[in-house]
């Protein structure tokens, strides 16, 4: 079972730094993970549609329409970290905007799909974690260690850890199809 303090603890390890129990400790390795880890977290969580951090709801309107543009608005679930699809399905998706953490289209009701803040490292994929604890270990190399080549060689590995993350992840989830598409059908 992962937390955000061994997220943050791996990381510091990984650039041969001491381990972390907490994040009360006052020591500057401790204060930069612990102000810096809500950045990252939401960050790479918004980089990819996780499967561990991807929920569906359904969104009633504002009673008070928008000024012009749009028949609808509707607030936006205060963990939503970027906003995957409006709509049953890919053939039933209709145009919106968001604006101001508020989501305004002509719908009535909408079927939101989008990726939340999960804020538990236990319920990630390990691979996820991996990423997440590269991606700790990059922004903290250069207030623990003062080296801006373990920052880059940090860098490289998030990249790749990443990569890697997602492509596994993408992996779990089967290919969307382009649907009943007349014009598709007529070429074949």
């Amino acid at each position: 079972m992962s937390t955000a303090v061994q997220v943050c603890s791996n990381a510091l390890l990984t650039l041969g730094q001491r381990p972390i129990n907490s994040f009360q400790d006052l020591s500057d390795s401790v204060l930069a993970a612990a102000n810096l880890w809500p950045m990252v977290r939401d960050a790479v969580l918004r980089a990819h549609p996780w499967n561990c951090a991807t929920k569906r709801v359904v969104l009633s309107p504002e009673t008070t329409a928008p000024a012009f543009g749009y028949d609808y608005r509707f607030i936006l679930p205060g963990d939503c970290l970027r906003v995957l699809s409006v709509g049953r399905d890919q053939s039933e998706e209709f145009p919106y905007v968001i604006e101001s953490g508020e989501l305004l289209c002509d719908e009535s009701a909408v079927y939101l799909r989008y990726v939340f803040r999960n804020e538990l490292p236990a319920t990630w994929d390990a691979i996820l974690n991996r990423a997440m604890t590269a991606a700790m270990a990059e922004v903290l190399a250069v207030p623990a260690t003062g080296d801006l080549q373990k920052k880059q060689a940090a860098n490289n590995d998030y990249l790749l850890a990443l990569q890697q993350a997602r492509a596994i992840d993408g992996q779990e989830v089967p290919p969307e199809t382009l649907g009943d598409f007349p014009l598709l059908a007529g070429r074949f």
